[in-house]
Parts: structure tokens; C-alpha cells; sequence
């Protein structure tokens, strides 16, 4: 037991260094979970005092547009559920919301020997595998995250393994495979995907018991009986059973809430929409007949596009380039053993899904969070891929010794592979930190501004700014200057904090020339833009801090001291 417990201290401690180094949610997604975390924590339910994304309240701009509203019609909620109990023992500190991910988080490297060791890799193999999932290359900086990738990670990694035990005979395994997928799709919805996975696993292993024809060495039948499929139907069913006894209260809770189980995705704006910017638009249409209205042939790019950025961001993410030629080396060779079936099976369904259905959404960030379920099993292909290339050199250089060249370039690759992860640190962190630290100006601002507490906020990351500033708000949607004065109307918002860095087009000549609507005010805090507009004049703004405007009584903010 002492190299799997080795390889969680390894994993533990390396997320609690990034914790120390960068304790706060670092983009909405994970500014999202905290805050809803701290909502349940103040006892407060399953609210959250700002609109991140109109698809939580239907796409529009609502009958009845309030604050605070329903939280999770798009995210699932297993990531703040875990915060909970500590935050009741540490109180709402930023790191007492990470703590949970490196504990859990930390599981998957262990793991990763465990199956490792079940596949019948090398020792080399299952521990160098264990270490790069403890320090997963370029996805390592998130793995502190209060977000779904420690959580995820390990559940479908977990249900996958246990898959593949299931067809090695063990009901039992397969049974636990469905309570992992279903308490994985309580972290993230694409946990359903396994569970289509692990219905695949199951028919191929009915349809090999099928195709099986027992012949003797000159081809004849031979008169036996075929074998038995591994998985009973019983296994099966009650697969299924356990995922959906551990959905379905988080589905009731839905249909009570929303009256849908997926409440963004009925409004069109998860499947329907042609490029990311719709995404955060309330005006563009959101069916079916907008999307193929596109035509086939942009309609047929989209998803080329989703698929290939999809393998981009997994190649390079997850496995940091230096990685991929060996894991399609390790995959070829593997590619017949039932025991990767249930990954071979995931891997595939999430990559059609992610070019088919989640196309435009896959650059946006959606398709990391799923992919880093694929590691620990990519890794060790990988590894194992090294063994294979050596071996086809070896072929053509009767002066190698494969055993030696092995371990050799096994160890080579671990040792790079961990210079990128520890080198990658640095770039992802600098980025993050910009954005934490334009937060921190906000509040700065509204501090020395005397800013009420009640008041609402316009921005672009409004879950961001609520949990820097602690004032609610919507986020600025993706439409023309005069709806976005609709939802200042709507949800009587106070101040709009623009960025250029972030900006949607509508608010461009306010950020180039300072041209701003009677009911956008002086902003009370400022950075000069740094370059020209296209007129070769200054640019007026970088970022900044406006009040708005909207009374019909005189405001100051906006018109000077009466």
C-alpha cells in the first residue's frame, strides 16, 4: 500500500501548493460554485444573487426579472455540495472551498496505478502513469479549482474501471460502475455520456458471446456450447437502477424548480445557437430552424471545427503534445483488449458528442472539463506506447537493448512531461491573477465610491465580481446598446464595468472613443486603452467603472451635484 499512498501524498500536495499560490476562484465557472456554496452555507438554498448567462432564465429577458434566482439551470451541483461541510468547519475563506477538490481530486493518481496494475503494465508504467495524473501535465493548475475537474476526473475514471472488471465477470463492478456515472453526472451532465458507454460495453458483450464460433485447427464447427455474455442482464438493469436512484432527486428538485431537467438546453441556447457569441445573446434566435438556416455547408464546419478543437485541446491539455505520438502507438496496441473497451467506448462518445451536438461550445472551455477524465488511462496508453515505439527501433537497430531503451525513454517521458506541468504553472496563473486583480479594482472603486451594497452590476463575469465585490448583478449580454439598456431596466442596474480584454461589440465605441448613451455616466475609476483606433486616434478606455443612469428623477452619478 505504500506507493499508491505515495502517489495521493504526491498529488495532495501538489494541489495544496497551488492552493497557496492561487486560493480564489479564478473564472466564472468556479466563481459560480463558491458563491452558490457560500448561498447554501448562509443557509440561503440553492440560489445565487446574479445572472451569469441568460440560459439560466430562459434565453430572455424574464416576466419577472428578480434577484436572487433559482441556481444550477445549467451547471450540475455537486461542486458546491462538497464545499458545504467546509465551509461549516472554516468559515467562507477561500481555501476552505479548495480544500475538498485536492482531497478528492488527489484520489485519481492512485487510481491510475491501481488500473494500471489490473491492465498488467509494467511497474514503471503504473507508477509513472500514477505520478503524471497526480501532475497532470497542462490541465494540472485547474485540478486545485473549486471547480468539477477533481471531481469528475476520478468518478468516471472509477466507473470506467469498474466497467471493465464488469466484463471480466464481476456483476458487482458493473453495478458500481452506474453509482459512479450517476454521481459523476451530479458534477458535470456529461456523466450521462458514460452511462451510454457503459450500455455500449454491455451490447458488445452480448453480441461477442453471439459471434462466437468455437473452430478446431482445420476451420470445422466444433459442437460446443458458445460461452456466456460476462454482464447479466440483472448487472445491467440494475445499473441503470443505481444511476437513476442517485439522479433522481436532483432531477425532482428540477422539474419543482424549472419544470425541465435541463433547463438551459430547453432554451435553445445550449444546442441551437451558431457561434459562441450567441451564447450570451438574448436577441438571436435559438431553434432548430436558426441553426440549419446556417446551410449545410457552415453547418458541416461548425462541427469539423468542434471536433478538431476538441482533439487540440486534449492533445495539448492533457497531454502537453509531447505525449500524443506515443498514445496512439499504445492505443493501436491495446486496441483489442476488452479491458479498454468501456475507455475506447467513452473516449469515442465524447468526441462525436463534442463535434455533433457541442460544436460551438467546445472552444469556449466546455470540452477541458471532460477531457481530463480521459487522462489516467491516456497516460498509461502513453507509457506503454513508449515500450512499443523502442521496440519497432529495436526492430531496425539490432544494437538497441529494448529492455534498457524502455525504461530509459519511459523515464525520459515522465521526467518532460513534468517540466511541462511544473512550467505551465506560471502562464495559466499570470492570466488568472490579471483577471483577480481587475476584480480587486472593482471594489476598490466602489469602496472609495461609497458604493450601497444593494446595488447591481453590469459585467461580463457577474458571478466573478460577486464573489470579489459582493454586489449582485447580470452579466452584459452579447446584443445591441438598446437591450442591454433593457436589462439595465429590468434588473435596475447601477453600474457597468467594461473591459476591453472581454468586451462584446456593442460597447466599443464607449471603450475607443468615450462616446458613451445620456444614461452612462464619467466612470469613477479608469485605464487608458494602450492602442489605436482605427482612425489612428487614442483609444479612450482598457477598462473602466461607469454608473448608469436609469431613473427619471435627477441622478448625480451621471449629470454633476445639482
Amino acid at each position: 500500500m505504500r506507493t499508491p499512498l505515495l502517489l495521493y501524498v504526491l498529488a495532495l500536495v501538489a494541489r495544496g501548493l497551488l492552493i497557496l499560490q492561487f486560493p480564489d476562484p479564478a473564472y466564472p465557472d468556479s466563481a459560480y460554485y463558491v458563491d452558490a456554496a457560500r448561498q447554501l452555507h448562509a443557509g440561503n438554498g440553492f440560489n445565487v444573487d446574479f445572472v451569469w448567462i441568460f440560459a439560466e432564465v430562459g434565453g430572455v429577458i424574464p416576466a419577472n426579472p428578480v434577484l436572487p434566482i433559482p441556481a444550477f439551470a445549467h451547471w450540475m451541483p455537486l461542486a458546491s455540495l462538497v464545499q458545504v461541510p467546509f465551509l461549516f468547519v472554516f468559515g467562507d475563506v477561500a481555501w476552505a472551498s479548495d480544500l475538498p477538490f485536492a482531497l478528492i481530486g488527489s484520489l485519481a493518481a492512485p487510481l491510475t496505478w491501481a488500473i494500471a496494475r489490473d491492465l498488467g503494465a509494467r511497474p514503471l508504467v503504473a507508477i509513472g502513469a500514477g505520478v503524471l495524473t497526480a501532475l497532470p501535465l497542462l490541465s494540472l493548475p485547474f485540478m486545485a479549482q473549486p471547480d468539477n475537474f477533481s471531481l469528475y476526473q476520478p468518478l468516471v475514471t472509477g466507473a470506467l474501471w469498474m466497467a471493465a472488471r464488469g466484463l471480466r465477470g464481476s456483476p458487482r463492478s458493473f453495478v458500481l460502475a452506474g453509482l459512479l456515472a450517476g454521481v459523476a453526472t451530479l458534477a458535470r451532465t456529461d456523466g450521462v455520456l458514460v452511462l451510454v458507454a457503459l450500455g455500449f460495453v454491455f451490447a458488445w458483450d452480448r453480441t461477442r458471446a453471439r459471434r462466437t464460433v468455437p473452430l478446431d485447427a482445420g476451420g470445422a464447427l466444433i459442437a460446443v456450447a458458445p460461452p456466456k455474455p460476462r454482464i447479466p442482464v440483472r448487472a445491467a438493469l440494475a445499473c441503470v437502477a443505481v444511476f437513476v436512484l442517485v439522479m433522481a432527486p436532483w432531477w425532482a428538485r428540477q422539474l419543482m424548480t424549472f419544470g425541465s431537467l435541463s433547463p438551459s438546453t430547453a432554451s435553445g441556447k445550449v444546442l441551437f445557437i451558431r457561434d459562441i457569441g450567441e451564447w450570451n445573446s438574448i436577441t438571436t434566435p435559438a431553434d432548430l430552424g436558426w441553426l440549419l438556416d446556417m446551410g449545410i455547408g457552415p453547418l458541416i464546419a461548425t462541427r469539423v471545427g468542434g471536433f478538431v478543437a476538441a482533439a487540440f485541446i486534449y492533445l495539448v491539455l492533457v497531454c502537453g503534445l509531447v505525449l500524443g505520438p506515443t498514445l496512439v502507438a499504445g492505443a493501436w496496441a491495446r486496441r483489442r483488449s476488452p479491458d479498454l473497451l468501456p475507455f475506447f467506448a467513452y473516449a469515442g462518445i465524447l468526441f462525436a458528442f463534442s463535434g455533433l451536438v457541442s460544436a460551438v461550445h467546445v472552444p469556449g472551455g466546455t470540452f477541458i472539463h471532460s477531457a481530463v477524465a480521459l487522462a489516467p488511462y491516456s497516460y498509461i496508453l502513453a507509457l506503454e506506447g513508449v515500450a512499443v515505439a523502442v521496440a519497432w527501433i529495436a526492430e531496425h537497430r539490432p544494437a538497441w537493448k529494448a529492455v534498457a531503451a524502455t525504461r530509459l525513454f519511459t523515464a525520459a517521458a515522465i521526467a518532460f512531461s513534468l517540466v511541462i506541468a511544473v512550467a505551465g504553472i506560471g502562464g495559466v496563473h499570470a492570466s488568472w491573477e490579471t483577471r483577480r486583480e481587475k476584480a480587486a479594482t472593482v471594489a476598490d472603486a466602489f469602496e472609495t465610491a461609497r458604493v450601497p451594497a444593494t446595488d447591481r452590476v453590469m459585467s461580463i463575469d457577474a458571478a466573478g465580481l460577486k464573489y470579489a465585490t459582493g454586489h449582485p448583478g447580470v452579466v452584459l449580454v452579447n446584443d445591441p446598446l438598446a437591450t442591454i439598456l433593457d436589462v439595465g431596466f429590468a434588473y435596475d442596474i447601477r453600474w457597468l464595468v467594461l473591459d476591453r480584454a472581454d468586451g462584446v461589440p456593442s460597447v466599443a465605441p464607449i471603450l475607443d472613443r468615450d462616446e458613451r448613451p445620456a444614461w452612462i455616466g464619467k466612470p469613477i475609476y479608469s485605464e487608458r486603452g494602450t492602442g489605436l483606433n482605427a482612425d489612428g486616434t487614442p483609444q479612450a478606455y482598457s477598462f473602466a467603472v461607469f454608473p448608469v443612469c436609469l431613473n427619471a428623477t435627477f441622478d448625480p452619478r451621471c449629470f454633476g451635484t445639482p
